[in-house]
């Protein structure tokens, strides 16, 4: 007999155990060899974060991908990393020194830096350390960072390379601009939000109008006007046609403004009069490009006006669009205000409104990269699980915008830009090869170091992080190197849908430009977890629970399979904590159904019983065909159903019909070959269930037989399914529904479960070995042909077949008949009040009609109710 196991499964015992034994014996450790790789990225974490659901989820769904690689004979590597997260992490050093009394711009770029690091060094391992809480089985000596030393270095490369390819450019263009954390930002990094603010009407007056005319102007921007440098109107405007060739007072400021024309004017928006701000507004500036119009950026960086502006200098710009109201009303200038639903640009990292704005940037071409990486996602030869993705994906490449790469921050990958002391720059990999480009350049044998001047910008964090499925194995430095022969493209990348743009995309355009191939074969989009109310968990609103609490109070395994039994791809989750009570009664479903089969005493000598013979034969055909269809849900990414599949397997075929079938009469021995065939079960469901438990079913096996140091269960293989017997499955299908019936009617009469009863069954009806599981389960006496009636007959049909069992001398009359009175009472009383609302011809005729054919519905169950339990009052009188 194996090890005793204690009375209650305790996690917090179990899962340190194990997950050091794993470690110690470098289980999840991988390098290239014979076997077919399966190779999995993780999605690097800030290394500002700590563990959230999110992550949760996501690692959680990993790891079961990884663990069933594992067991499925591939040679399993998932590795793991964190990401430098420029503007995150920056915003957290410096509400960091600002607590200390320092402010950024009182140190050198150096001198920050350093205080950057410390953070990195001090936050950056956490969250990798609580996923190892959780189960991951990383090959942690794999463990990666964007800005170490070798994805630094290729990020550099790749950087170089692009502008050397003519990709990359620097340009004044329209960016979004952060003016918290005073950098630009990328399309995809502005999150719209639709809010309720107002439509200001504002006077323009006509210069040099004889009679004091003005146009009107309705805009949400009033602070903007200080930078207005025209006012457009549709020349198929016949309202504005006046306007023709004027020109226009700017209000408060009273600079003369053209009167230019253009069909890009809404003719139905406002009064068809719009203000031009090409410093403040893409479109704007776009009209000012066309039509050679000068620019006044009015802005400081960080969202206050500076003296361009040359009104309100210094204020706040929000705190401007409350004065500029009462300045405008009070100068006779505001025409009226309206209540204006629009929506609103905010930085998805400092969640600030951004703001339009002309800035010198880095760009990267984005054309030729997204023509090469759409093409295989809609071809299906890069596969997007849900497919539904694909759209979301076609039309953000079909619509691509060169992406600013620069950000106007310290920590990061630093721009390798130099510029020259006469104007113009060199974009090198180092600072040496910067100088022999610089002397080349200029024609000056002369110049130092000294004289060129380094770009201030670092890349936007992106940049590193789209290189990841090849930077992890060196493939920007080395080429064709072993690992990336081995291990690219990696197989499974699981993700959530809201980065489909920042990286996903962009690490498919890397995969195609620097290997001609794609970076993993298959994308798993997971859902959002949500409280139950629906709302996104975050820390704002405080609806979201300590992931490593849940793990204390319910275990890994059983927040694992709570988190995984409603996680189907794609769908968001609605969390609930019984979901994780739900996992931890799970396991302690396995843990008391594992103590009970190594609780009975074996007697060799002992033949099989019919009903162990039975339940033995129907479990090898069932766990055959759960196998397979396990492998089917895998191949389609329906890991949740797969999770619901071997819950059902467990709970309701092995614990609810298998051990009760084996299971010997009380203080008597089981036989040695249906205990034998037990135990192979019980492994076979254990290596099933690892990928999903990997705790608990390491505990068990372990504790199944004795083990050499060093076995695992992690590493063990999963047989491949095959077709179960059909016939023998269906067959257990009807009989688990007899006993089901059976056990209902005893219920309804109160008749004990040890009571013996008879039961009654057509002809042919019966599969023979199925008596042997209706007769124990049912506790059966004697199966016999026929069907009977009478009072104390019960029936009941499964499929075509009607069923009967007598209850004569089981059943105490009197007490049947009264407890029949209460339910007639009940349903009479409950009849008349349906009918009193269907007799109320305001109800029946103003109601909905759903809501009138439902109490219709509910009339006839209770007369159909009335005459059941009067027909059985009638013939229990008899």
């Amino acid at each position: 007999m194996a090890t005793e196991l204690s009375a209650k499964y305790n996690p917090s015992e179990v899962e340190s155990k194990w997950y050091t034994y794993w470690m110690d014996h470098k289980l999840f450790a991988s390098k290239p060899d014979h076997r077919e790789p399966y190779t999995i990225v993780m999605p690097p974490p800030n290394v500002t974060g700590v563990l959230h659901m999110g992550h949760m989820l996501n690692n959680t769904i990993q790891d079961i991908l990884v663990r069933r690689a594992r067991m499925t004979g591939k040679n399993a590597c998932w590795i793991p990393g964190t990401d430098h997260a420029s503007i995150a992490t920056e915003a957290k050093v410096v509400q960091r020194l600002a607590s200390q009394g320092i402010k950024k711009t009182d140190l050198s770029r150096e001198e920050f830096l350093k205080h950057a690091w410390d953070w990195t060094e001090e936050h950056g391992g956490i969250i990798l350390k609580q996923l190892r809480y959780l189960g991951a089985s990383c090959d942690w000596d794999r463990t990666a960072f964007t800005m170490d030393e070798l994805r630094s270095e290729s990020v550099i490369k790749v950087f170089v390379d692009l502008y050397e390819k003519g990709m990359i450019y620097r340009g004044v263009r329209m960016v979004n601009w952060d003016p918290e954390a005073l950098t630009a930002l990328s399309d995809e990094e502005v999150v719209y939000k639709e809010e309720h603010g107002k439509l200001y009407y504002l006077r323009y007056k006509v210069e040099g109008d004889p009679d004091g005319r003005y146009a009107v102007v309705a805009t949400t921007r009033p602070e903007t006007i200080m930078g207005d440098t025209a006012m457009c109107i549709n020349p198929n405007d016949p309202k504005n046609t006046w306007l023709k060739g004027k020109r226009v007072i700017v209000p408060l400021v009273g600079r003369s403004i053209p009167v230019i024309e253009d069909d890009y004017v809404d003719i139905e928006f406002g009064t068809g009069c719009l203000k031009v701000t090409p410093a403040h507004d893409v479109n704007d500036y776009m009209l000012g490009e066309k039509y050679n119009l000068p620019s006044i950026d009015i802005f400081n960086d960080n969202g206050t006006l500076n003296e361009s502006a040359e009104l309100y200098i210094g204020m706040d710009r929000f705190a401007v669009r409350k004065q500029i109201e009462r300045d405008l009303e009070a100068a006779d200038l505001l025409e009226k205000v309206e209540p204006y639903t629009n929506k609103v640009g905010y930085s998805e990292r400092t969640n600030v409104v951004i703001e339009p704005k002309l800035s010198m940037q880095w760009f990267l071409k984005m054309d030729r990269l997204a023509e090469m990486a759409l093409k295989p996602v809609m071809e299906d030869k890069l596969k997007f699980y849900p497919s539904r993705y694909k759209n979301t994906y076609r039309h953000w490449m079909e619509n691509i915008k060169d992406w600013c790469v620069s950000r106007q921050l310290w920590w990061g990958h630093r721009i390798p830009a130099y510029f020259l002391p006469e104007g113009g720059y060199v974009v090198a990999a180092t600072a040496e090869e910067a100088l022999a480009k610089a002397k080349v350049k200029t024609g000056n044998d002369s110049l130092t170091m000294a004289d060129l001047r380094p770009d201030e910008d670092c890349l936007d964090t992106w940049f590193s992080s789209w290189l990841w499925p090849i930077s992890l194995f060196d493939g920007i430095n080395k080429p064709g190197n072993e690992e990336m022969k081995y291990y690219y493209p990696t197989s499974d990348l699981v993700t959530g849908p809201d980065i489909i743009f920042f990286w996903v995309a962009r690490m498919i355009m890397a995969g195609y430009e620097y290997e001609g191939d794609m970076p993993f074969r298959n994308v798993y989009f997971t859902g959002i977890v949500r409280d139950a109310k629906g709302r996104k968990m975050s820390k704002s609103l405080g609806n979201s629970p300590d992931p490593l609490h849940l793990i204390e109070t319910y275990g890994a395994d059983g927040v694992r399979m709570g988190l995984m039994t409603s996680a189907a791809a794609g769908n968001d989750i609605l969390f609930d904590e019984a979901m994780c009570e739900q996992g931890r009664n799970f396991n302690n479903k396995i843990w008391n159904s594992f103590r009970l089969i190594q609780g009975w005493e074996v007697d060799a000598s002992l033949p099989q019983s019919a009903a162990a013979q039975t339940a033995v034969m129907w479990f090898a055909e069932l766990l055959k065909a759960t196998s397979l269809e396990l492998e089917d849900l895998f191949s389609k990414y329906r890991i949740s159903d797969a999770m619901l599949l071997l819950y059902k397997l467990v709970k309701d075929d092995f614990s609810g019909t298998y051990l009760e079938l084996i299971k010997p009469d009380y203080g008597a021995p089981i036989d040695g070959k249906t205990l034998e065939e037990t135990n192979n079960f019980f492994d076979h469901i254990l290596r099933l269930l690892h990928p999903f438990m990997p705790f608990i079913t390491e505990e068990l096996w372990q504790a199944l037989s004795p083990r050499k140091e060093g076995d695992s269960l992690a590493v063990q293989q999963i047989s491949k399914g095959e077709e179960g017997n059909k016939d023998i499955i269906d067959y257990m299908e009807i009989a688990r529904e007899i006993v089901s019936a059976v056990r209902n009617l005893r219920a309804s009469r109160n008749v004990s479960p040890r009571e013996s009863l008879e039961l009654y069954a057509p002809e042919g009806a019966m599969c023979p070995w199925a008596v042997a599981v209706i007769t124990k389960l049912a506790n059966i006496s004697e199966i016999k042909t026929g069907v009977l009636e009478g009072a104390d007959v019960a029936s009941f049909m499964i499929g075509t077949h009607t069923y009967s069992v007598p209850f004569t001398g089981f059943v105490n009359v009197e007490e049947e008949l009264t407890k029949l009175a209460d339910e007639e009472k009940y349903y009479e009383k409950f009849l008349a009040s349906v009918r009193g609302k269907l007799s109320n011809e305001k109800f029946v005729s103003k109601a909905p009609e759903q809501v009138v054919a439902l109490e219709r519905k509910k009339e006839s169950d209770a007369l159909e109710k009335l005459e059941n339990i009067r027909t059985r009052m009638a013939a229990l009188k008899q």
